[in-house]
Order: structure tokens, then sequence, then C-alpha cells
């Protein structure tokens, strides 16, 4: 198994786990509040990794580079509102409705990666990425 698939695999896993404790975490707390605690926790822990693996020597690159810092910083941005609106929906709705709807990033992100990167998208794939915003809706609108 290559390890891109091994690692995707694993994301997903971890992403399943967000949506679970976030749901218990978000329980008569204010969801912004707690995004805000969730990326803290994020920031050490990443740190810490960038620290245990002995890459802290990398970091002046990533500030270096005007361009990158600049996309990795939009990143962060979106990354944030993602998760203060993931936080905001899974407070009130169902986790089998929030997360599904909340993987139609994957539809989002094939449709802006082929007009901005020009990314060829094959009529298989086509079908695929439409039964997957048909899969998203399905599971949210009938729960």
């Amino acid at each position: 198994m290559s390890s891109w698939l091994i690692y995707a695999l694993l994301s997903a896993l971890c992403a399943a786990f967000v949506s679970i404790f976030g749901k218990v975490g978000v329980a008569g707390l204010d969801s912004s509040a707690a995004t805000a605690v969730r990326a803290v926790i994020m920031a050490v822990f990443l740190v810490g990794v960038v620290i245990a693996e002995g890459h802290t020597a990398d970091l002046p690159q990533v500030f270096a580079d005007k361009k990158a810092l600049l996309f990795v910083a939009l990143s962060g941005i979106a990354g944030a509102l993602s998760w203060l609106f993931y936080f905001l929906a899974l407070k009130d709705g169902a986790v089998t409705q929030v997360a599904p709807i909340d993987k139609l990033s994957v539809v989002f992100a094939v449709v802006i990666a082929a007009l901005i990167f020009g990314e060829r998208v094959s009529f298989m794939h086509g079908i695929a990425i439409a039964m997957i915003a048909a899969g998203g809706l399905l599971l949210a609108i009938f729960p």
C-alpha cells in the first residue's frame, strides 16, 4: 500500500474522532471559544512534533518564502473558519448529518482544483464526485 494512502486513511480516521470528540466537547460551551482552545492545543502539539522530529531548523525557510507563507497563512485562516463553522454545526446538529455535509469539501476541492490548477477530472472521477455529493446530501437529509 502506498504511503500517501496510509496517511490519507489515518487522516480520515482521525477526522472521524474530531467529529465525535468535538460533539461532546461543545455541549454546553460557546463553540467559538471551544474552537479557539482546540487551535491552541493543536499549535502546541504541532510545535512539539516539529521539535521531536528535529525540524526546527526548517522554520526560517517557511518564514523566508513570502509567497509560501501567504498561502500557508490563507490555508490556516480557511481551516480556522472551517472549524468555527463545523463546531457551530455540531453544537446543534447530529454528527451523522454534519460530518457528511462537511465531507462535501472533497467535491468543492476537486472542482476548485480543476478550475484553478487545470487538474483533469476524468468521466469516471466525475461520476465518483457526483456520487460523493449525492451520498453526503442523502446522509444529511435522511438521517
